[in-house]
């Protein structure tokens, strides 16, 4: 089996849990909130939630220098919503941003919750067809280094990017069911 850890100190890792445990074999989601959990798992989800607040909660806990450590070695991570915060950075200095993707990230940059949306698009690396795309205080990638792909722009607002094993999304595919995207996640090589 490959175990899927979800970082479940606090957001939306209820739903990414469902969703990869939707999958079946060979893949077992888990929830992991310490270090030694961290290092037990082949990929890791850092979920959306409240950037700050999992940035402290990562340095309070050791666990930002464990993820650093396993995604040097080659563990795939992929960070949606305020997880693609804390692995790239927002120009604020979060107490523990993880800095693991050269990408600068603009916090809120769809508007309030209010301004929530749900929309469908071709991400061509992901699937020929359409993907659902729910956006809840998203962010967006203000500027990316040159080595960082980028996979999805709405509006021309990119808001999905990969580097090597690392992939950021500024939407929630655990709210939609949508498959398709964990799929492609879980293709990346572990080490």
């Amino acid at each position: 089996m490959k175990k899927v850890g979800v970082l479940s100190l606090q957001g939306s890792f209820a739903e990414h849990l469902k969703a990869i445990n939707s999958l079946g074999a060979p893949y077992q989601g888990l929830a992991v909130k310490t270090r030694e959990e961290i290092n037990q798992v082949d990929y890791l989800i850092i979920p959306g939630g409240e950037s700050t607040t999992l940035s402290k909660l990562l340095k309070e806990g050791g666990q930002g220098e464990v993820i650093r450590k396993r995604v040097a070695m080659g563990m795939p991570v992929w960070g949606t919503c305020a997880g693609m915060i804390l692995l790239g950075s927002d120009g604020e200095e979060l107490v523990d941003s993880l800095k693991l993707i050269p990408i600068k990230v603009k916090r809120n940059a769809f508007g309030s919750q209010l301004d929530s949306f749900n929309t469908k698009s071709v991400i061509e690396k992901v699937s020929a067809q359409p993907v659902s795309l729910t956006f809840i205080r998203a962010p967006i990638i203000e500027e990316a280094g040159e080595d960082v792909e980028i996979l999805l722009k709405l509006d021309e607002k990119v808001v999905a990017a990969r580097k090597d094993n690392i992939l950021v999304t500024s939407f929630h595919p655990e709210l939609t069911g949508e498959k398709k995207i964990y799929e492609y996640f879980l293709n990346f090589k572990t080490p």
